[in-house]
């Protein structure tokens, strides 16, 4: 079973090396929109794959990071890089180009690190990322799978090699919430009370 959550944010950058003269020279935004679709084998115990509210947390501050902000490649020009720190509050700093590509491999690795490090409380189990789907355009989209996600020839993606700027992190709901991740530890989803119980069948 697959659910799919969309999520949107307005964002700038250049993307180096890139066919187009006017991308690949000029900053430029655009209002992208972000499908995140999770699977999972079973529901948990309000029959769901996970609840759309519990997306609403850390992956939902992850993604909302892009939001307003510049982004750009960690190997960029220093002085290009020095001048998107001043002149902007928001700006994320990326190990990969800020394509649409990398992107959807970017937020499609963040929601599975933050899924693989939750403690779910209600009978979830399985529960992962399918695909990450972001589309840059009205007419153009890339596309995440895992295995995107973990080919180095698209370029390695290691939680430590990723910045973010301090009024990024301060929106966050924890302002801790990247400097967890990278540190292992456990988010802790509600717990949950149930309100009805399923009736166990068995053979006499």
């Amino acid at each position: 079973m697959r659910i799919r959550k969309l999520f949107k944010f307005e964002n700038a950058h250049i993307v180096r090396n890139c066919s187009s003269e006017r991308c690949k020279h000029s900053i430029h935004g655009h209002s992208y929109q972000i499908e995140l679709i999770l699977e999972a084998k079973r529901l948990d115990h309000g029959q769901m794959v996970y609840d759309f509210g519990l997306l609403k947390s850390s992956i939902k501050d992850i993604i909302d990071s892009f939001d307003h902000a510049i982004c750009f490649w960690s190997k960029d020009d220093p002085e290009y890089i020095a001048a998107c720190k001043k002149f902007s509050a928001r700006w994320i700093s990326l190990p990969v180009s800020p394509s649409a590509e990398q992107f959807s491999r970017v937020i499609f690795f963040w929601a599975d690190e933050i899924l693989k490090q939750t403690q779910m409380q209600n009978g979830e189990a399985d529960v992962k990322v399918y695909s990450v789907i972001a589309h840059e355009t009205a007419t153009g989209y890339a596309q995440c799978f895992a295995d995107d996600v973990n080919n180095e020839q698209m370029g390695k993606l290691k939680l430590e090699d990723f910045e973010f700027s301090e009024q990024v992190s301060a929106e966050w709901h924890d302002p801790e919430l990247y400097a967890k991740l990278i540190r292992g530890e456990r988010f802790v989803n509600p717990s949950v009370t149930m309100q009805v119980h399923e009736q166990q069948t068995g053979t006499v």
